[in-house]
C-alpha cells in the first residue's frame, strides 16, 4: 500500500481590534491598561493522504480551522481606600478622619485650619525632618502610611495601572508634599512610584492632583504613603480625600476547531465492460448531486421530438441526396413487360379463341369509333435456347427513396426502437413509401361509386383481360418493392 503524506500550513490572521499594551519581558503578559475589544486569530492546518488500493486511489484532505478568540475588558476596583469596601479599615479611611499612622510628627486638625479642603478633619505635615522615608523616599519629615492593602480577590493577573487623587494645600512655598504607591505580589515588588505633589519653592496653594502607575503580571498587594515636610515658616502642607483605583485587563480567550475531511476517489480501468457501460449511462441519463453525505440520482428529461409526415419527407430527402448513385444495369421494365403481354396474349388467343370472335362481333355492333388497333410486333421464331437465356430474371430495382427509408429506421437505437417516437417514425416511413401518408388524414373519405354504371359499360379492348394481367404483375412487383 502506497500511503502518501503531504501538509501545508496555512495561517489567516483577522483582528477586528488590535490592544495597544505592550507585553513584558515574558511575552504573557502586558504592561498597563489594554484597549477593549476582540482579537480573532484563525490557523488552518491541511494534511493530505493519498492511498492506493490498487483498484482506486483514494485522496483524502484533512482541514483543521484554530480559531482564537480574544476578548479585552477593562475592571475597575472602585477606591479601595473606602472602608466600606472592605479592603481597609475604618481609621485607615480615605476622608482622613483619623491618622493613619507612619513617621514624624503629623496633627488632624478641623474647622479653619483646613481651609479649603473643607471644615470637616484633615492631615497636616508637621516634621521638619529630612531623612528617607520607610518606602524609600528622601527628603521626609513626617508619613502617612497603609501597608499592604490585600486585593487578592480581584484575581489580577494580566497587568493594568493604578490610579489616585488627592487634595492639598500649601501655604508655605518651602515645604514639599509627595505621593508614593508600592504595588507586590506576595513578597515580590511589582511596581513603585513616586509623585512629587508641589516640590519646596513653589507657591502651590490649593490643588488637587492625580496621576496613575502601570503594572504588568499579578498584582494582589497595594501600599500607599503620604509624606513630606515642613520647614516651620508656616502651617505645614494639609491633605484630604485621598482615592486608589486599580483598573485592571481582563483576557478572555476561546479557542475552537474545526475539522472538515473530504475524500476523492479515482477508480482505475479494471472494471467489466457491461459494468462500466452501465455506470457511463447512469451518468449519462442522471444528474448526480450530494446531499447531506447522501447521493441523489436525478433522471434527465430528453427533450420530446415532434415527429409529423413533412420532418420525415425531410429528413428521407436529405439523405437521398447524399445517396451514391447504383451503378447498375438498367433494366427495361417496360419493354420486357410488353413483351410478356404479347407472349401471354398469343397463348389466350389460341386457347381461347371463341370468346375473342365474340368479343369482335360485339364490336362491330356497337356504332362507337374503336380505337385504332397497334400493329402488333412480328415475332421471330427462335431457338428455345436463345429465348432461355434472353429472359433472364430482373432484380427489382431499388429506388434512392427506400434506401433513405431504410437508413432512416436502422438509424434508430436498439434501446429506444420501441417508444411512441421510432414507432411513430416508423409508421411515417412506411406511409410514405406506399403513397399512403393521406390515410388517416380526417379530410379524406371514401365515396361509394355507383356500380351499375361499370356494369353497363362493353369492354372495347380486346386485350384489356392481358392488360389488366399485366397491371396486377406491376402492381405486385410495387408492393414487393416496398419490403
Amino acid at each position: 500500500m502506497l500511503l502518501r503524506i503531504l501538509a501545508l500550513w496555512l495561517f489567516l490572521c483577522y483582528s477586528y481590534s488590535k490592544a495597544d499594551c505592550l507585553p513584558d519581558a515574558t511575552g504573557k503578559n502586558f504592561t498597563g491598561l489594554c484597549a477593549p475589544g476582540v482579537t480573532i486569530t484563525e490557523q488552518e492546518n491541511v494534511v493530505v493522504t493519498e492511498d492506493d488500493k490498487g483498484t482506486e486511489i483514494v485522496t483524502t484532505t484533512t482541514t483543521t480551522t484554530t480559531t482564537t478568540t480574544t476578548t479585552v475588558t477593562n475592571e475597575d476596583s472602585g477606591n479601595i481606600l473606602d472602608s466600606s469596601l472592605g479592603y481597609v479599615p475604618s481609621n485607615k479611611d480615605s476622608n482622613m478622619n483619623t491618622d493613619w499612622g507612619g513617621q514624624g510628627p503629623a496633627t488632624m486638625p478641623t474647622g479653619n485650619t483646613c481651609g479649603e479642603l473643607g471644615s470637616d478633619r484633615c492631615a497636616q505635615i508637621t516634621g521638619s525632618g529630612n531623612s528617607t522615608s520607610t518606602m524609600g523616599v528622601p527628603g521626609m519629615g513626617t508619613t502617612f502610611i497603609i501597608n499592604n492593602i490585600n486585593i487578592s480577590d480581584l484575581q489580577i493577573d494580566k497587568g493594568g495601572e493604578v490610579r489616585y487623587s488627592i487634595e492639598v494645600e500649601k501655604r508655605d512655598a518651602q515645604d514639599r508634599i509627595y505621593m508614593h504607591i508600592t504595588g507586590r505580589n506576595g513578597s515580590n515588588t511589582v511596581f513603585q512610584g513616586t509623585d512629587i505633589l508641589s516640590e519646596s519653592g513653589i507657591a502651590s496653594g490649593y490643588q488637587s492632583y492625580d496621576g496613575s502607575f502601570d503594572f504588568s503580571g499579578v498584582l494582589d498587594r497595594i501600599t500607599v504613603e503620604v509624606g513630606g515636610r515642613d520647614i516651620n515658616l508656616a502651617i505645614g502642607p494639609l491633605f484630604d480625600d485621598v482615592t486608589v483605583n486599580v483598573f485592571y485587563n481582563v483576557i478572555n480567550t476561546i479557542i475552537t476547531q474545526q475539522i472538515t475531511t473530504m475524500e476523492e476517489i479515482l477508480y482505475l480501468n479494471i472494471l467489466d465492460p457491461v459494468e462500466l457501460e452501465f455506470v457511463e449511462e447512469v451518468f449519462e441519463f442522471n444528474d448526480v448531486s450530494m446531499n447531506d453525505g447522501e447521493i441523489e440520482f436525478v433522471p434527465i428529461e430528453a427533450p420530446v421530438e415532434e415527429i409529423t409526415v413533412a420532418s420525415v419527407e425531410l429528413e428521407i430527402a436529405e439523405i437521398e441526396i447524399n445517396l451514391p448513385e447504383p451503378e447498375v444495369e438498367i433494366v427495361e421494365v417496360e419493354t420486357e413487360v410488353e413483351l410478356e403481354i404479347e407472349m401471354e396474349m398469343e397463348e389466350i388467343v389460341v386457347v381461347e379463341a371463341e370468346p375473342e370472335e365474340e368479343v369482335i362481333e360485339e364490336s362491330q355492333e356497337e356504332p362507337q369509333e374503336s380505337e385504332p388497333e397497334q400493329p402488333q410486333t412480328p415475332q421471330k421464331e427462335e431457338d428455345p435456347e436463345e429465348t432461355v437465356e434472353e429472359e433472364k430474371p430482373s432484380e427489382p430495382k431499388v429506388s434512392k427513396k427506400e434506401k433513405a427509408a431504410t437508413k432512416i429506421v436502422k438509424k434508430i437505437d436498439d434501446k429506444a426502437r420501441y417508444d411512441d417516437a421510432a414507432q411513430t417514425k416508423t409508421l411515417i416511413v412506411m406511409q410514405i413509401l406506399g403513397n399512403t401518408k393521406t390515410f388517416f388524414d380526417s379530410q379524406s373519405f371514401l365515396q361509394d361509386t355507383n356500380v351499375t354504371e361499370y356494369l353497363n359499360k362493353t369492354i372495347e379492348d380486346q386485350y384489356g383481360m392481358l392488360f389488366n394481367m399485366a397491371q396486377d404483375n406491376t402492381i405486385q412487383e410495387m408492393i414487393d418493392a416496398q419490403y
